[in-house]
């Protein structure tokens, strides 16, 4: 009998703290990537506690969307490690003591020099008829179903022992299925326009773009302060991928003009710190609300000394004065908040950190600090240059503290952006 096709996939991630706010799933963004590599599309994932029931109709509702589905978790040896029951039970396949296995999870333990506890005898039972996949880096075996044209990959949760396990199966068990063809993706990033006036820019292309020769998906993401642009290609030949990608990125391009940040996917302060650099300019910064944000974005950038000297958090008035020499009298006449205030910020950086390029930030961040004529959200971010006045752009924000000042910092980003593209 023929191999089975394989180009959509399910993932299932087993474990009740995945739905608590303390952890994130993110063993389903390693095997979502490993098969994007190899042709495969991910439709869903879901996310579900250690409940045998729950786990197996987890199961069942992803086997009819996929060719393979792909379980994480719950393979250890406690009472609450229940994935190999629910699988096994979906598949109608009993469960029986694999001798090897035992030996294996016992040669481990002697490795240490410790008795195997008899708990452990469970991870070596086995669905008959399903194949165990070793795990060079725990006890836990992982195994691979394959039923009435479907595939279930069972992996364990820890991620040093899945994610080698899984790109082995990827590539040896999997990849040979795809018919040689590869998911190829590229990112746009655009600032400056909300998602409804991107949608609208580009929209046309999508027809096109579906009916090339090679197809182009897209998807469109908003976040704060930006809006992303997802395009994909599947192909069995990467320059023909990276050619229907680039010439549709060169589209975006004209439509967009610079409100396109990226099209390879680079953020906003990579994009910043490279234009810098082939300008041989630098940078300094002078904050308020948004608390060193704008400073701490540029360093995470390798290499920022490059064009970033200095940067101050001045919060308070006495700050502003004495770090930034900023006239108090201007600071109670038109208030910290203010576009005066910002200027001079600005300026401060400039001269304090002998920068071509001083930014300054301040505004109100919230919950409280709000006034009838300056509410939470309104921020003024100002830029220094060598081009004559500084630029001051005025934004009224929304969200929580923590929103406020990213997108804040994202504003401020991209004014120097700009300006250094013209």
């Amino acid at each position: 009998m023929p191999e089975a096709r394989a180009s959509r996939a399910v993932i299932v991630a087993a474990g009740s703290e995945l739905l608590t706010p303390g952890r994130v799933d993110t063993n389903s963004l390693a095997v979502t990537r490993t098969l994007n590599e190899i042709g495969v599309d991910v439709r869903c994932k879901i996310v579900v506690g250690d409940d045998r029931e729950d786990l197996a109709a987890a199961v069942r509702a992803a086997i009819p969307q996929a060719d393979v589905v792909v379980v994480t978790g719950g393979l250890g040896p406690t009472d609450d490690d229940v994935t190999r029951e629910a699988v096994a039970s979906v598949f109608g396949m009993p469960l029986e003591e694999d001798a090897e296995m035992v030996r294996v999870i016992r040669s481990r333990f002697d490795a240490c020099g410790l008795p195997m506890p008899d708990v452990n005898r469970r991870q070596a039972r086995v669905p008959r008829g399903a194949v165990a996949l070793p795990n060079e880096h725990g006890t836990a075996p992982g195994l691979w179903i394959e039923q009435s044209g479907v595939v279930c990959v069972v992996l364990p949760g820890p991620p040093r022992e899945m994610e080698p396990m899984f790109d082995r199966v990827a590539r040896d068990r999997i990849a040979p299925r795809t018919g040689g063809r590869s998911v190829h993706r590229c990112v746009v990033r655009v600032a400056g326009r909300a998602e409804s006036h991107v949608e609208e820019a580009v929209y046309p292309f999508y027809s096109r773009w579906r009916s090339n020769p090679v197809p182009i998906e897209t998807s469109i993401l908003a976040s704060l302060g930006q809006v992303e642009l997802h395009l994909s290609v599947r192909s069995e030949t990467e320059s023909v991928a990276r050619r229907a990608l680039e010439r549709a990125t060169d589209q975006l391009a004209d439509v967009l003009g610079r409100d396109l940040v990226s099209s390879d996917g680079s953020r906003l302060e990579e994009v910043v710190g490279r234009l810098l650099r082939e300008r041989g300019r630098r940078v300094a910064t002078a904050e308020s609300c948004t608390g060193g944000l704008v400073a701490s974005r540029l360093t995470d950038i390798p290499g920022s000394s490059a064009y970033f000297g200095a940067g101050w958090v001045v919060y308070g008035n006495d700050a502003k004065v004495a770090l930034l020499d900023i006239d108090r009298a201007t600071i109670e006449r038109h208030g910290a908040v203010s576009e005066p205030v910002a200027r001079m910020m600005a300026l401060g950086a400039r001269a304090r950190g002998n920068a071509d390029y001083g930014i300054g930030i301040t505004g109100v961040a919230g919950p409280g600090g709000g006034a009838p004529d300056k509410p939470v959200g309104v921020v003024f971010a100002a830029l220094a240059g060598p081009e004559g006045a500084p630029l001051v752009r005025l934004l009224r924000l929304r969200g929580e503290r923590e929103q406020v000042k990213l997108q804040a910092s994202h504003a401020a980003l991209d004014l120097l952006r700009r300006t250094l593209l013209r």
